[in-house]
């Protein structure tokens, strides 16, 4: 990973911005089209040799209308005419840009020259040209604060996909990342690895989703023990956590398990009543994730240790 003097020197920005603004917009654009001219998508999209079948570069008109069918709000014009400026397309429409690029790409290698018609004849290196792209989008990232980061992802059919990953604060990332949830109920191991997933997404939509799964999952653990209702199952929950020698934290146990399913009723997360407030920002759907995931974290780690 190449980093410049001055993050060598004074650390990376703050990886806190989540909109691509045009400058970006334009770094991606050079790079996607310099893969372009160079033949790199002529793998998935080739220019064949009228001699033969042997690729030469990229089919331009090939890959601008699969990638204009596969993600509609692009407008492909701004892509390929150097010459139109304005404000850059949308922010999740250039991230979808990017997996589909991802997906598509090699790394051309020369494999003779055609004298007849002055042009290469290419073979291609997809692992290569995959991991210099991805190298080369998450350096743009990086170098410009946005809290984005392509991985190369194994799927469950044992193939790699890739994956636009949003980046949580420092905190939280640590938190969720050392986080393993076998609570001996699938049924809220499932709420809480959809939870943690979902606030990874690009999309501020699926992450107000991730509050919902994960206040599903606390209402859940309140009715993980056995034989009582629901009220006695908390109490005796907030008690084995706080242990009998910690009168005070039991009490800020109780202040905080109260609250936040005030909060959960009082916001849009479960519920969508006209008369519920409605998140308006990333942030705060971070903040209060963090807040319950805290206290999940600590009742499901003191359980685990007692068990």
């Amino acid at each position: 990973m190449t980093y410049y003097f001055s993050e060598r020197e004074q650390g990376e920005l703050p990886r806190d911005k989540e909109e691509i603004n045009g400058v970006v917009w334009r770094g991606v654009k050079a790079l996607v089209m310099s893969r372009v001219r160079d033949g790199s998508f002529g793998v998935s999209y080739p220019e064949f040799c009228p001699d033969g079948d042997v690729p030469t570069g990229t089919n331009q008109q090939l890959l601008r209308e699969a990638m204009q069918a596969e993600i509609p709000d692009l407008p492909t014009i701004s892509l390929w005419n150097d010459h139109v400026s304005g404000d850059p397309p949308p922010t999740l429409s250039i991230l979808d840009m990017i997996e589909f690029c991802w997906r598509c790409i090699s790394k051309p290698i020369l494999h003779g020259y055609h004298d007849f018609f002055k042009h290469n004849h290419l073979r291609f290196d997809v692992e290569t040209g995959r991991e210099e792209f991805r190298e080369n989008i998450n350096r743009i990232f990086r170098r410009n604060g946005l809290a984005y980061q392509l991985e190369a992802q194994l799927t469950d059919e044992g193939t790699y996909e890739g994956r636009i990953k949003r980046l949580l604060p420092p905190v939280l990332h640590e938190e969720l990342v050392s986080a393993n949830f076998d609570t001996g109920d699938s049924e809220l191991d499932h709420m809480l690895e959809t939870a943690r997933r979902k606030l990874r997404d690009p999309d501020s939509t699926v992450r107000r989703e991730a509050l919902e799964a994960l206040w599903d999952a606390w209402e859940r653990l309140k009715t993980t023990g056995k034989g009582k209702d629901k009220k006695t199952q908390v109490k005796d929950l907030l008690d084995a956590t706080a242990g009998s020698s910690s009168s005070q934290f039991r009490e800020a146990l109780e202040r905080e398990a109260t609250e936040l399913t005030g909060v959960g009723n009082k916001l849009q997360i479960r519920h969508s009543e006209t008369n519920q407030e409605r998140l308006t920002k990333d942030v705060h759907v971070d903040y209060l994730f963090h807040r319950l995931f805290s206290l999940i974290s600590v009742i499901l780690r003191t359980h685990s240790q007692l068990s």
